[in-house]
């Protein structure tokens, strides 16, 4: 049941046999009960009946024994069987439970825990610091990998989750850029499930060696560096106003245009290309401003 990695020596899990704790106890009561009474009977005004004082030596070593072998489970608990060091199996029955006295037994949780990381500072992919940070849902599937492969698997845990997310954000850039016609690549803040997935597939494979399994991994915290937040501020922001103004030059060039269309076909008023020039002229600068526009009234004409 052991085999060989490229780390070295790996353990793999495997089930060991136990006994009912409760009728294991019983035996043991049993058993006290029994030596008591050969060691009372053996005693008397006569002299001491070896024999019978030796028997109940004996039954109850044997009852103290078996208190020894035995111990209770949880749910989701797990014991590591142990003798003189070599590894005997794992016992996942819960309850009161009773094995070799001379096993030791060593319990790990088999629940789900939580980690949250620590906020860390790393470089996109484009090289702009950022801050990071996630959470972690794990539990441990291979008692044996995890108690024996690694020194201390929750902090085996923990270690390997940082170097993850640090090289999870060298591999994704924090936004898009704006380029058109272009497929966007993923990003570490508009691609939620793809960073999430990436993030939960080399944490698998990093864990896998203390025998972890990764329940769930997502970014819980994410933003620009301080020394940066300011610029990367004032640059969204101007974006944002780009693709503003973008829309409505859009949307008031096709109103213009249809309002031209809509007098040419009813024949409202014929107009020149200078009449329809200062037409357009005037609509834009309505359409566009960003404060309410003040109208003019012309009484003349436009021809000198």
């Amino acid at each position: 049941m052991v085999r060989m990695t490229k780390s070295g020596a790996a353990h793999d899990e495997y089930p060991i046999g136990t006994a009912s704790g409760f009728l294991a106890l019983v035996v043991a009561l049993l058993l006290l009960i029994g030596g008591g009474l050969m060691l009372a009977q053996s005693i008397s005004s006569y002299g001491v009946r070896w024999g019978l004082f030796s028997l109940g030596i004996v039954l109850l070593i044997v009852a103290v024994l078996t208190l020894a072998g035995l111990y209770t489970l949880q749910p989701n608990e797990a014991a590591i069987i142990q003798l003189f060091g070599a590894y005997r199996g794992t016992s996942r029955a819960p309850g009161l439970r009773a094995t070799n006295p001379f096993y030791t037994r060593r319990k790990i949780s088999l629940r789900a825990r939580n980690l949250n990381g620590d906020r860390l500072k790393v470089n996109d992919k484009r090289g702009n610091p950022v801050e990071i940070a996630a959470v972690v849902v794990w539990h441990v599937a291979d008692t044996a990998k995890a108690a024996f492969d690694v020194d201390d698997y929750e902090m085996f845990v923990k270690v390997q989750s940082e170097a993850a997310v640090r090289h999870l954000a060298s591999q994704f850039a924090y936004d898009a850029e704006e380029i058109q016609d272009v497929a966007r690549e993923p990003t570490l803040l508009e691609s939620a499930d793809i960073v999430a997935r990436a993030l939960e597939n080399e944490l698998q494979e990093r864990l896998e060696q203390a025998g972890v399994v990764v329940e769930e991994a997502r970014l819980m915290h994410l933003a620009y560096a301080q020394e940066i937040a300011q610029v990367m501020l004032r640059r969204q922001q101007a974006e944002a106003i780009i693709a503003a103004r973008t829309k409505i030059v859009h949307g008031a060039v096709s109103m213009v245009e249809m309002a031209l269309k809509e007098l040419s076909a009813k024949q409202v008023v014929s107009l020149d290309d200078e009449r329809k020039a200062a037409m357009v002229s005037n609509l834009m600068t309505v359409l566009c401003a960003e404060s309410d526009v003040q109208p003019v009234i012309n009484t003349g004409t436009l021809y000198t």
